[in-house]
């Protein structure tokens, strides 16, 4: 009997919590317990894709198996999750940040411009603006996690390979910003920033729009179904990186330059980097681990859209037009 009180109790305390919370809160909670666990969950995956782009000669030529048993020879599991420490700490306010900054968009353009067509270019345009939100505000992790994982340990597991010998290793994430930051300042812990912008505004638009264009589709009955919702994600990630990946190739070749004795001369922007790497790579290598990619993307973006969901409904979160509705009226 006890146990059944202090079970109710510690119940109520948690939906007096959940009630209290402004709904902005509620929406960061959510989009950083999907991010976080999305990004888990595919991160052996991210570290070879990782590989694939920046690492060609190395692992490319050996395949997405031959490169797994090549980590896992070398690195044992862990080097499936190096960089992941990062990419954690990096994903999770991000996510919060893009699912909630979509949330806040969506409601005051609504609110701004009441006779706007609420339909899937709403989304396109919040999602975009959300996007390059959460990236200006997380871009120096994503950029710590890309050198950390770029590092491969040797098979002696005492030296990292591919860097110059004037080239620091890095220890961790608090290590890596500490040199960043001495080598190059601020300006060296948004390098590659320019990109990963041109990216995220069609990647997020997109993938929000695909995800509530399919959605709608849904019937009502089915709206609520977490397998309805998983396909619904896939595709949405599926369609949106397929646009935007040769931007993120580009993106993590300007994040590891200083590595690479070829740019020794100096710091490329973007379209000097793409068109360099179509000309000495070859246009096939902007889509390097595309592959990969969508192995990553499937199962990410329909875990983060779905997790996002149920997160809101255990929170209470009310839903879009309720919340409008909500705003209106406060």
């Amino acid at each position: 009997m006890a146990k059944k009180r202090g079970e109710r109790e510690m119940g109520m305390f948690l939906d007096d919590i959940i009630d209290s919370m402004p709904l902005f809160a509620k929406e960061l909670v959510a989009g950083g317990v999907a991010g976080g666990f999305a990004k888990t969950v595919v991160a052996p995956l991210e570290r070879v894709k990782i590989l694939f782009q920046t690492r060609r000669a190395e692992f490319h030529s050996i395949g997405l198996l031959g490169s797994f048993k090549k980590i896992s020879k070398t690195e044992g599991l862990a080097g499936f999750y190096r960089g992941n420490g990062a990419s954690v700490a990096r994903i999770v306010p991000y996510a919060a940040l893009h699912y909630m900054a979509y949330e806040q968009y969506r409601r005051w353009i609504i609110l701004t411009f009441p006779d706007v067509w609420r339909g899937p270019a709403l989304d396109l345009v919040a999602g975009s603006f959300a996007g390059g939100t959460a990236v200006l505000f997380t871009y120096p992790l994503d950029l710590v996690r890309t050198k950390l994982a770029y590092q491969v340990v040797g098979s002696t597991k005492l030296n990292v390979q591919g860097l110059m010998n004037n080239e620091q290793v890095y220890k961790g994430i608090r290590d890596c910003f500490s040199k960043t930051y001495k080598e190059a300042g601020f300006r060296g812990l948004y390098r590659g920033v320019a990109p990963s912008l041109y990216g995220i505004f069609p990647y997020a638009g997109l993938k929000f729009y695909f995800y509530e264009e399919m959605k709608r589709h849904v019937p009502e009955e089915h709206k609520k179904n977490i397998m309805v919702k998983l396909v619904c994600g896939s595709v949405a990630g599926l369609l949106g990186q397929t646009f935007t990946y040769p931007l993120d190739v580009v993106r993590r070749q300007m994040q590891v330059q200083r590595f690479l004795a070829s740019n020794s001369a100096g710091v490329k922007g973007t379209m000097e980097t793409l068109v360099e790497i179509a000309q000495n790579q070859g246009w096939k290598q902007l889509f390097s681990g595309l592959s990969i990619n969508y192995l990553k993307v499937v199962p990410s973006v329909a875990i983060g859209f779905t997790v996002y969901d149920v997160v809101k409904a255990y929170l209470k979160v009310p839903s879009r037009d309720e919340a409008v509705l909500e705003n209106c009226h406060s």
